[in-house]
């Protein structure tokens, strides 16, 4: 059955061009023209193409009549995007044609992407503790095998390294608990207050070991929002540890608890959990990257006290959870405030 196929070009949801046999665009629906430009229509389509893959993959359509996939590769001032395209052969008046459909996959190639990077990192972190213990255990059955000092010396870090990879993987499965819950909204009504108290007594121990004061600034009236305790616990834990691990002898965190208030960016009333230190601060080009899997503002540090690079994230998931939001605010040898804003209903 033949028809003239170049009206029904415009009815299709993505960028599609209508190519003749003679080469030449004869229909650009308005995403097509978004993304190749205005004025291609009646133009040969190596004009407004220009990709030797997709090109191919038009010219062997139009000989063969058999469809053909291909790419496209483009950049949109801020990121490359990535189109899969269709190319399907279409009998048509008054000559035979081709469909050239490009279908946006760039969120699934990031996606891919981000996989890739995690079991690269994931591999990265586990291999290097790893490494350490198959290597003290041949010095342990070989070289020091009678050496007391030695073995002593070597079983502790062994030991150190084994906790590291324990923390890492069960940050690892605690990440994949609250990814796997984000989309549940929690029900349960819990008092922010109460879990300060108690991560601040938890904590207690830490800090005094640091060096560094703990203090809590509570609101005289209780409030309630609807969360999950064990998960706020989590966040506040993540959050105040970091602080005073990194902060530095001699600093004070502060755990603190506002509202509840209006919060614009969350249309609703809400309270704000803030987690403040007077430490050395963060550099202004490492705070949007914080919540990145592994990221970590000083990387050989990080190690020596025990950090997986994970807790920022699990913090971010949780937030999102709870329909919140997550601040950041440091200058540099001023120290940094983490502000977690959650809706009371």
């Amino acid at each position: 059955m033949q028809c003239d196929a170049a009206p029904f070009v415009t009815a299709v949801p993505w960028p599609a061009l209508l190519i003749r046999a003679n080469e030449r665009i004869e229909a650009a629906n308005e995403p097509a023209l978004k993304l190749l430009g205005t004025g291609i229509e009646g133009r040969h389509f190596i004009t407004a193409l220009r990709q030797p893959m997709l090109i191919e993959a038009i010219e062997a359509s139009l000989t063969d009549a058999k469809p053909r996939k291909s790419e496209y590769l483009t950049n949109d001032g801020q990121q490359d995007t990535t189109y899969k395209v269709s190319v399907r052969y279409v009998e048509s008046t008054p000559e035979p044609a081709v469909l050239v459909c490009f279908e946006d996959v760039t969120a699934f190639e990031q996606a891919g992407q981000m996989r890739r990077d995690f079991v690269a990192n994931v591999s990265h972190e586990l291999r290097t503790p790893l490494t350490a213990l198959i290597g003290f255990i041949e010095t342990l059955k070989g070289p020091a095998r009678d050496d007391a000092g030695a073995r002593m010396r070597f079983l502790d870090i062994m030991d150190d390294e084994s906790k590291r990879m324990n923390r890492l993987v069960g940050d690892l499965l605690s990440l994949s608990r609250v990814e796997a819950e984000e989309r549940v909204r929690p029900t349960e009504i819990m008092s922010p207050a109460d879990v300060i108290r108690t991560t601040a007594h938890s904590l207690n121990a830490l800090a005094k070991d640091s060096g560094v004061e703990l203090k809590t600034d509570l609101p005289d009236a209780d409030v309630s929002i609807v969360g999950d305790r064990d998960q706020i616990r989590q966040v506040l834990n993540n959050l105040a540890e970091n602080a005073i691990k990194y902060s530095g002898t001699g600093s004070i965190v502060t755990l603190s608890l506002t509202g509840p208030t209006y919060e614009p960016r969350l249309r609703s009333q809400a309270v704000r959990l803030i987690v403040c230190d007077t430490g050395q601060g963060i550099d202004a080009h490492h705070i949007p990257r914080l919540t990145e899997r592994f990221y970590r503002v000083d990387s050989h540090r990080s190690r020596e006290m025990g950090g997986t690079g994970l807790g920022l994230a699990i913090v971010k998931h949780i937030v999102n959870r709870h329909r919140g939001r997550l601040e950041v605010v440091s200058e540099k040898g001023r120290g940094t405030c983490f502000t977690v804003i959650l809706p009371v209903r």
